[in-house]
């Protein structure tokens, strides 16, 4: 319990900015557990995807490699079923359609990243602001207490809380951000890929009609 006292003593020594720098904390917190959960479900086993599709789009078994695509966990196999939908209802220009899909799919991967982006900016700021409020209120305290070095050092000393903690947060953002940036990119390779799988076997399949 004594641990959890100093804790909270030394978040309100930081000031009032601290408990903006607390709800960008817990802002990242949020934005993480619920990136990490989103991802996963949208992460597909391509090997496995791209081997029971495979079969399927070469025999232009459109049916059942809709419903393999249903049956199958990721944002790839949505991306595709929504493009062999598209196909199969006999849709013109469909690069152009399967392009507006992945845009669409991708757009919604990107949700709430462009929060981490402004909280690994502004909490090093908040922290900034802290200490300058901090450091004004010590140079008050010396005009009033002259000859007491003590107090203008212990409100530094206490102003400072405020930077360190904006910079903590900050960096805990900027480390979360790159990290779902990274999975965010495997997503797209993966979408880009069944895109290309889909258009290569209609296009193969136009060819055949022509001949």
């Amino acid at each position: 319990m004594s641990i959890i006292a100093e804790s909270f003593g030394i978040f309100h020594k930081g000031g009032p900015v601290m408990y903006l720098i607390a709800a960008c904390s817990l802002l990242v917190v949020a934005i993480g557990v619920e990136r990490f959960l989103y991802y996963k479900k949208m992460n597909t086993n391509m090997c496995k995807f791209t081997e029971q599709l495979t079969p399927l789009l070469e025999q232009a078994e459109w049916a059942a490699a809709y419903e393999l695509c249903r049956q199958t966990q990721g944002i790839a196999a949505v991306v595709a079923a929504k493009g062999i939908g598209y196909v199969q209802r006999s849709c013109a220009n469909i690069e152009s359609v399967l392009e507006g899909e992945a845009a669409l799919a991708v757009a919604g991967l990107r949700t709430n990243l462009s929060h981490l982006d402004t909280i690994v900016t502004i909490a090093p700021l908040l922290g900034l602001l802290g200490t300058v409020v901090g450091m004004i209120g010590s140079f008050s305290i010396m005009n009033i207490k002259a000859g007491q070095p003590q107090a203008i050092t212990g409100g530094v000393g206490e102003a400072l809380i405020a930077t360190a903690s904006g910079l903590c947060v900050a960096t805990l953002a900027m480390i979360v951000y790159s990290y779902f940036n990274h999975r965010l990119d495997k997503l797209i390779t993966q979408i880009e890929q069944t895109c290309l799988l889909l258009i290569g076997h209609i296009k193969q399949e136009k060819r055949h009609e022509i001949a």
